[in-house]
């Protein structure tokens, strides 16, 4: 059976979640944390473990430092079966503290962001690139110029442009380059939003299909919707008994997507294994289901 080869080029980085019962207020207060640990986090880290996780093979070209956070991070992917080249900078692995509720509220607050003049990409980035089925180019100024060396070796290219509010320029090339597009609801989101028809769900597909282009949605606990040659296909959340942690969910359901894509699958059939492997990663500590 064919293994389907993914390239992703993007951030990674190791997180401290602390959890709370409640997001706090902007005032000066004290609270108490129900839980916290460490763990790896990023976009590109959360799409190769899920990726891995499905039977991909996957390359994963990104950026860490060198200290114990980088190695951290290195290990979880290395024991995932991911295949990892990474450009060592002499400044902190990229780190985060985020805040998260019982309902998947997060606030994210940049600890340490690694610096480098200019993205190295070498025999090794670009070959994995070029025998791959598909390049997942994430949002880092690092893996930008991937995009035109996707294209150039005519390999799709999968962009995820999270929360796009649609006129922010750092987003621009990678909209450009993409063969498909995946975001989230986030810059759409209202009370209105809650009503299938509703303007806001309206301005949400108008935006979609302004991009002319395949593209998906995804909608948090209201499942996800895509429009693909004109058609909005709908696909509802699966239900999870217990929400263990969000963190990873939406790279988990472009994970799903992209596989069962690549495997043969029609919009309605690789959206529904976008949600099944969205609701496993929900009910699992990690950022991908735990094998």
């Amino acid at each position: 059976m064919h293994k389907p080869k993914v390239f992703v080029a993007g951030p990674v980085s190791w997180n401290r979640l602390v959890l709370l019962d409640r997001l706090p207020q902007a005032r000066p207060h004290t609270t108490f944390a129900t839980g916290h640990r460490v763990t790896v986090g990023g976009t590109s880290a959360g799409k190769a473990l899920n990726l891995a996780s499905l039977g991909a093979r996957v390359t994963l070209r990104t950026v860490v430092g060198d200290d114990e956070a980088g190695r951290s991070v290195l290990d979880v992917l290395d024991r995932a079966g991911v295949e990892v080249i990474a450009e060592v900078v002499d400044t902190a692995t990229e780190q985060h503290l985020n805040l998260m509720d019982l309902h998947g509220g997060r606030v994210s607050i940049y600890l340490e962001l690694p610096r480098l003049r200019q993205a190295e990409h070498d025999d090794r980035a670009l070959a994995a690139l070029a025998s791959a089925d598909a390049a997942v180019i994430d949002l880092a100024n690092h893996a930008r110029p991937l995009l035109g060396a996707a294209r150039d070796a005519g390999v799709p290219v999968w962009c995820d442009v999270h929360d796009y509010d649609g006129v922010a320029e750092f987003h621009r090339d990678f909209l450009d380059a993409a063969d498909r597009v995946f975001l989230n609801d986030d810059a759409f989101k209202d009370d209105a939003f809650k009503d299938e028809h509703s303007a806001d769900r309206d301005a949400l597909i108008t935006f979609l299909r302004s991009l002319g282009k395949p593209a998906v949605a995804t909608l948090g606990a209201d499942g996800a919707l895509a429009l693909v040659d004109g058609t909005v296909h709908r696909v509802p959340a699966v239900p999870v008994e217990e929400i263990v942690d969000t963190n990873g969910a939406g790279d988990a359901f472009f994970s799903g997507f992209l596989v069962a894509h690549l495997a043969g699958a029609d919009v309605p059939a690789a959206m529904a294994a976008g949600a099944r492997q969205a609701a496993l990663c929900l009910g699992s500590a990690g950022l991908a289901p735990e094998l």
